[in-house]
């Protein structure tokens, strides 16, 4: 019952949410400092300018990796940290940082994943227009290419960028997050298509500039539409990539890079908008990606009626996360399914966890039982999705508990307990499982 022999089994994390040092050395401002410095911004005054202190226990950090068995680490790299201004000058001090990290975690054995971009926009180059710059394509491009050649050497995975539905939709569209903007349509198509060609070249100059083969992905947030029941299987695909007058379907983001050309639904969208690509752009961005990595946590129930889908609100029976999110292992099924389905590429689920509402108990430990059964759920349902469609690996979202964005240190998903105040790293029950899970390959789950 274990996975494939080379699954890959990881954990993740990102740059902004656990580094801290926000005003070490000579790393620049990205959008989220900004963010965690304007009052009202995020709950109740948190921030992340302190972090995890990652900064200064990244040895520590893969010592405790390293203890619970970890294979592979996902971790993105801080742009203003490693160039402080956005493009230009390189800071010796970022490059020391996570060459130093890198070489740790070759030294215990852990495979690096390096993201190059989880959010953490420069804010010089916000100040400079951000995404809707026509410029900021090339700007991306240069970064990546110091990205891979600083540390090419070392990471053979490389993915693109994170969950752009977020970033670009939540943070210039709806105003949830960093850079809290709420553009036009028009203004949000123009800033999704720069992030588009950004991809498409980083792509490009990642393969030329390393000197080994490297494989490379993009993340995507991915809500999946799930069937009600099995007749409803083709309106929870359609569904899945359908445009919906939002910025949050993967055919949006993956359509352009993997088929060159956007879904006839999003071009007329945007036409209606004021935006069309130039035709152009098109092949600048179609790219030779390796692998699609997903970022699932729940997914939409639906039904077909009259040849539609028709969203089914789940029955108060089914469980919600700290985040409200419904506990839906069949994500875990259908999602990749549909995935392999449309792109033909093998699926890595690059996040995937849960929030819960926890503390210390009085022994100070952490059962979070509950944790452990939606591991096994979830799980399960992507060992019945790999007998079908290529799986790669699982990297669990996330490590420890961070600074979850707006709703600051409020929210849990870690394995590890952080105290925000002591900085103490301390495994929770559910870390311990995951252990075993690794050391089964997989077959602890379903114990």
């Amino acid at each position: 019952m274990a996975f494939n022999e080379n699954f890959t089994w990881g954990v993740a994390t990102a740059s902004y949410q656990i580094e801290g040092g926000a005003d070490a050395d000579d790393k620049g401002l990205n959008v989220w400092d900004v963010a965690s410095d304007t009052k009202g911004r995020i709950f109740e005054g948190h921030s992340g300018r302190v972090g995890c202190d990652h900064y200064h226990k990244w040895k520590e950090d893969v010592a405790l990796m390293r203890s619970l068995g970890v294979k592979a680490y996902r971790f993105s790299v801080n742009w203003a940290r490693l160039i402080p201004a956005g493009t230009g000058r390189v800071s010796e001090a970022g490059k020391k940082f996570y060459l130093d990290l890198l070489r740790e975690l070759k030294a215990a054995g852990i495979e690096p994943w390096l993201t190059l971009f989880h959010w953490d926009y420069p804010y010089a180059l916000y100040q400079r227009g951000g995404w809707l710059n026509p410029e900021s394509s090339d700007w991306f491009e240069k970064y990546a290419k110091v990205c891979a050649e600083l540390f090419g050497e070392y990471v053979s995975r490389f993915i693109l960028i994170n969950e752009p539905e977020c970033f670009v939709g939540l943070g210039h569209y709806s105003g949830e997050h960093a850079p809290f903007l709420k553009l036009s349509v028009g203004d949000v198509a123009r800033a999704a298509h720069n992030v588009l060609l950004a991809c498409g070249k980083a792509e490009k100059i990642i393969r030329k500039t390393c000197a080994r083969p490297v494989k490379i992905g993009t993340a995507q947030a991915y809500w999946p539409a799930l069937p009600l029941t099995e007749g409803d299987v083709g309106a929870a695909r359609a569904h899945t990539f359908a445009c919906r007058a939002y910025f949050g379907s993967p055919a949006l983001w993956l359509d352009p890079l993997l088929k060159g050309k956007y879904p006839q639904d999003y071009l007329a969208w945007f036409a209606e908008n004021g935006f069309v690509p130039p035709a152009e752009d098109m092949e600048i961005i179609k790219s030779r990606l390796d692998f699609c990595g997903l970022n699932t946590y729940s997914g939409d129930l639906v039904k077909e009626v009259g040849g539609k889908a028709v969203a089914v609100v789940p029955p108060p029976s089914v469980p919600k996360t700290d985040m409200r999110w419904n506990v839906l292992p069949q994500a875990m099924y259908y999602g990749p399914k549909f995935i392999y389905e449309r792109y033909g590429l093998p699926v890595v689920y690059t996040e995937n966890g849960v929030a819960l509402s926890e503390w210390k108990d009085l022994n100070g430990e952490i059962n979070d039982d509950s944790r452990i059964d939606f591991l096994k759920r979830y799980l399960r349902e992507l060992h019945r999705a790999a007998q079908e469609v290529p799986v790669e690996g699982y990297f669990y979202w996330t490590l420890y508990d961070n600074f979850e964005w707006a709703e600051g240190f409020s929210k849990k998903f870690g394995i590890v307990h952080f105290d925000p105040e002591t900085r103490e790293r301390t495994p929770k029950k559910s870390a311990h499982f995951y252990k075993k899970v690794i050391e089964t390959n997989g077959e602890e789950i379903f114990g």
